[in-house]
């Protein structure tokens, strides 16, 4: 298949595309409940979210296919990411640019858990998304589906020290991820996306956001033994076995 590695987008796909293929052997199944034209795909949020990087750099550098994500407005914060953010298409998310995505037949990343799900969930990948419907009333009003995905093992190649309570209690306060991440340890990747949750007119914002957590902890209790375990998720990259989508 052919590869699309420029401009500079597609540059830093292909590097990733590399990285996956000949050193992760990351795996993406379900990849037919991706829509033709635009989707909102909800995640859950690892504590790096590496394997969504591999997902858009997949569709990026096969497909030619753009994956506009939103991430958290710390990173805006930080001197010097401005031209790197923009070059991978990642936006800050207001609601005005995110309708708009959209409406022009994009995909568009969101993890209603975000930064506090990446430092704060642990190894049972328990969802923290509090009350956020936010999410689901873009996609209402985008009249487009929500496509649940989740990673396998996730949260055994990095993992955070956000156990210790004072560290929860400081991001609490000042909304900075100033907990330790520790990893890259070489477990098995696998994502999986399932199948698309419609646009239903007759839906409100909290129905459709109970039933997109609903989803994805189906995608979690089918695809993922709990509580994670990391020899067993280093182990998994010797399993040839094929698994189910």
């Amino acid at each position: 298949m052919d590869k699309y590695c420029w401009p500079p987008e597609s540059s830093y796909g292909c590097i990733l595309d590399h990285v996956n293929s000949n050193l992760l052997r990351y795996e993406i199944h379900g990849t037919e409940n991706l829509p033709q034209g635009p989707g909102l795909i909800v995640y859950y949020h690892g504590a790096i979210p590496i394997d969504y990087s591999f997902f858009i750099a997949n569709q990026l550098v096969l497909l030619g296919r753009r994956c506009y994500s939103v991430v958290d407005h710390f990173l805006y914060m930080a001197p010097g990411l401005k031209m790197l953010l923009s070059i991978m298409n990642l936006i800050r998310g207001s609601k005005e640019e995110c309708l708009k995505i959209l409406k022009n037949g994009n995909l568009l990343g969101i993890s209603p858990g975000g930064v506090r799900e990446a430092l704060f969930s642990d190894k049972s990948y328990k969802l923290l998304w509090g009350n956020r419907t936010g999410f689901a009333q873009l996609a209402i009003d985008a009249k487009v589906a929500i496509i649940p995905m989740f990673t396998e093992n996730i949260r055994d190649g990095y993992r955070t020290f956000g156990d210790i309570w004072p560290l929860r209690w400081l991001y609490e306060r000042t909304r900075l991820p100033l907990v330790p991440i520790y990893g890259f340890f070489p477990v098995k990747f696998r994502t999986y996306i399932g199948e698309p949750i419609p646009y239903d007119p007759n839906v409100t914002s909290e129905e459709l956001a109970k039933k997109t957590k609903i989803a994805i902890e189906a995608l979690i209790r089918r695809h993922q033994k709990s509580p994670g375990n990391l020899l067993r998720a280093i182990l998994d990259r010797f399993d040839m076995q094929q698994k189910p989508d």
